[in-house]
């Protein structure tokens, strides 16, 4: 019976909603499927045939830590996404590489860890009066905070206490004119699978999401212009986009290590990919 371990993390900082329906959606397929913490100690990737990188949500505390789990799971296992993906797409930087390859991102600056920079200077320079600043390395909002024009000392704060021992970000805050929101759009081996609508949320927000959604035009041509980034070879990825001021669509967030897939939103998204997971764990070579 090949099996496959589901990566995640010992303290996982919020619920994932569909890690038991992914289990037992594994196992009724006819695989051994259990759970593996990439900061465990005591795990062990090199007893699956298949390692499955899906609610590892912490790897920002550590993500030297994390990285090099990820390369020994790739060594003594078969990981998804491969090893390079996750490297490219651990730090937020990839955003501005899709921008360089004209895809329409959410008007970004990066800084270095311990860079000094002024809040009111960004957000004048690009005629910004109300920001997102979190880490270039994070997740599940850890440390993300929005900040408007009459909260500058607030923000300046902020972003010196975050530039002190990593690298930051500031984006600018678009409100979606449609009254959309933010949509992710999930892709599960090969085939755009559906979308849900996400609610913003910050540093100690739950998760807030819609039921499935069926895929725009515009939604799905944006889609795989980001997807073409990419010539390894994927399970799984989701591209994140909202309207901008002038109603265009933009990628706030291109996830190809541990997003969620919202796989109870959609069954037939499950089922791909319980299958999709299936052929890789019993193939004779990971390719």
């Amino acid at each position: 019976m090949p099996s496959v371990a589901v990566v995640t993390c010992l303290n996982i900082p919020e619920p994932d909603h569909d890690q038991e329906l992914l289990l037992g959606a594994l196992r009724d397929f006819g695989l051994r499927a259990e759970l593996l913490a990439w900061d465990d100690p005591h795990g062990d990737p090199g007893a699956f045939d298949l390692c499955v990188l899906r609610s590892c949500w912490d790897y920002y505390r550590d993500p030297p830590a994390f990285l090099a789990f990820v390369a020994d799971a790739a060594k003594r296992s078969r990981l998804w996404n491969p090893e390079a993906v996750v490297r490219w797409n651990v730090h937020k930087r990839y955003l501005g590489e899709l921008e360089n390859a004209g895809i329409p991102i959410i008007p970004t600056v990066w800084l270095d860890r311990g860079a000094e920079a002024d809040l009111a200077e960004v957000m004048e320079t690009h005629q910004w009066d109300d920001v997102v600043v979190k880490p270039a390395v994070s997740a599940s909002s850890f440390r993300t905070e929005r900040f408007r024009s009459d909260r500058l000392d607030n923000g300046q704060a902020f972003l010196d206490a975050l530039l002190r021992d990593r690298d930051a970000m500031v984006q600018q805050y678009v409100t979606d004119a449609t009254g959309q929101g933010e949509r992710a759009l999930v892709w599960i081996d090969g085939q755009l699978t559906h979308a849900v609508r996400k609610f913003p949320r910050f540093s100690g927000d739950g998760e807030n999401v819609s039921t499935a959604l069926p895929i725009s035009e515009g939604e799905r041509a944006i889609a795989e212009q980001t997807l073409s980034m990419i010539e390894d070879e994927l399970l799984y990825a989701r591209v994140d986009v909202m309207n901008g001021d002038d109603g265009h669509l933009l990628v706030s967030e291109f996830e190809l290590m541990e997003p969620s897939l919202f796989l109870r939103q959609s069954p037939a998204a499950l089922e791909r990919f319980v299958a999709a997971v299936g052929r890789r764990a019993s193939a004779p070579d990971c390719g």
